[in-house]
């Protein structure tokens, strides 16, 4: 099964007698354009899932049928960009764990030693 978007229909007047009276759609699977049946009626801008190989054509109504992708569903919800890693925090912003001292809390000691609270 492959996730495309539909790009916009196609219109084919002189066709074998097989495709009947079934709409095609231009789809975009990556940036490869494809030419699918439309089994359920979508319209450009929609996500699809789409069928393959020997699927189309059951899908499309028979076996016999001459198509190598059919849409069978159109997708509610779909954000192509989910999942994908965020840009990385931009490293001219300071943070206050980038600033924190691992040394002591107060100045140092007589001779430049630091205190470490305990005795000396």
């Amino acid at each position: 099964m492959l996730i495309c978007k539909v790009v916009k229909p196609l219109v084919s007047t002189n066709r074998i007698p097989d495709f009947e009276h079934r709409h095609l759609q231009v789809v975009l699977d990556g940036s490869t354009q494809k030419v699918a049946v439309d089994a359920v009626g979508c319209t450009p801008g929609d996500w699809v899932i789409c069928v393959g190989s020997s699927a189309a054509r059951e899908a499309a109504g028979s076996k016999s049928y001459p198509s190598d992708l059919t849409i069978v569903g159109i997708i509610d919800h779909w954000d192509p960009d989910a999942g994908k890693a965020a840009p990385p925090p931009s490293s001219t912003s300071s943070s206050p764990s980038a600033t924190a001292s691992t040394g002591s809390a107060g100045p140092p000691a007589a001779g430049g030693q630091e205190s470490r609270g305990g005795a000396a």
